[in-house]
């Protein structure tokens, strides 16, 4: 198998190309609104423009709705971010995920995640259908597919085959943990190219996970963002961990933001992540950091300020001004590039 560094460009995104480099890149969460209005999306990314290597665009996170990943991603795309598409297969059959991608790829979308996706349950309306026709695995071998060779899951040849960047997500923090460096062995057989991780909350956790993926030669085969984010207060960090599925939060740093006066609870939390951060880009095999804290992109730039990860590298295209008449944002994509190398 091709190491990571002689493997041929997949897509030639912006993110891409910053792991091919060898740097230590970052991603950030954008929510999407709860909005028809396009100035809404372009509001909550400006904060993220000049801190981030590519920008994921929830699909239906926590099994709520909100404005589509495909509509998000076409959005950045015109302000000229790098978006990553979030694809979850609760919601959609193979024909339309099949079709979905190629219109992504039509868009210009490069960066795709492959997620099986939250169930219902989990979401403000439980009676909704669950479709699971794919599991996140299923879903980038098709994706694979349709890049390498050219083709549907049916066999029916595609006249242009889409160029994908394709990431899927891993969780090293929860039962049963002997297990989880196999699982991510199968994504990366099944086509993943980058991985987005859980939060991270537990590094000595995330460091007996890391050894048994270099064990295994796996964090030469694929890149591994590890995720993070900040804790607002005891009370966010209690709600976490039992009620969002897979937020595993050790007592110790529960009981760090308890002791901490009220009016400091924020930036503690916001100084924990940081923390983490900086223990994670000492561990083998870590490519980067993906950062997420709901309806916070203000405080998502302010951690990558404040962890030194700045100035980020600009790679592939220059961006392009937004082509809806966006007011004081229709200048971000030119803004966003103003970076040093």
């Amino acid at each position: 198998m091709a190491s990571l560094t002689d493997r041929p460009l997949r897509a030639g995104s912006r993110l891409e190309r910053a792991l091919r480099a060898g740097y230590f890149a970052v991603t950030a969460e954008l929510l999407a609104p709860d909005s028809a209005d396009p100035e809404d999306a372009y509001r909550n990314a400006l904060p993220l423009a000049e801190v981030c290597d590519g920008i994921n665009a929830t699909d239906g996170s926590g099994a709520n709705c909100h404005m589509s990943s495909l509509g998000c991603c076409a959005l950045l795309l015109q302000a000229g971010y790098d978006p990553v598409l979030q694809v979850a297969c609760r919601d959609r059959n193979r024909i339309a995920i099949q079709g979905d991608l190629l219109g992504a790829a039509a868009l210009g979308v490069r960066n795709v995640l492959c997620l099986t996706g939250d169930d219902v349950s989990n979401g403000d309306q439980p009676e909704a259908k669950r479709v699971f026709d794919f599991d996140s695995i299923q879903l980038l071998r098709v994706a694979k597919m349709m890049r390498d060779q050219g083709v549907f899951l049916s066999g029916r040849k595609l006249d242009k085959a889409p160029r994908f960047f394709l990431g899927a997500a891993a969780n090293p923090f929860v039962p049963p943990l002997e297990w989880r460096p196999h699982r991510l062995a199968k994504k990366i057989e099944a086509g993943a190219d980058f991985i987005q991780t859980q939060y991270c909350f537990d590094v000595p956790r995330l460091k007996l996970y890391m050894q048994r993926v270099r064990d295994l030669g796996l964090h030469e085969q694929v890149y591994l963002l590890v995720g993070v984010g900040p804790l607002r207060s005891e009370k966010t960090a209690e709600f976490m961990r039992t009620r969002v599925p897979g937020v595993w939060i050790p007592d110790a740093l529960v009981e760090r933001l308890t002791k901490t006066p009220k009016a400091k609870k924020k930036e503690e939390g916001i100084q924990i992540c940081i923390e983490i951060i900086q223990q994670v880009r000492e561990i083998e095999g870590i490519h980067g950091v993906h950062v997420m804290a709901y309806r916070q992109e203000e405080t998502i730039a302010q951690i990558i300020r404040e962890a030194g990860l700045l100035p980020r590298h600009p790679f592939g295209d220059k961006p392009r001004r937004a082509a809806h008449p966006a007011g004081p944002v229709a200048a971000v994509g030119e803004e966003a590039m103003k970076l040093k190398e």
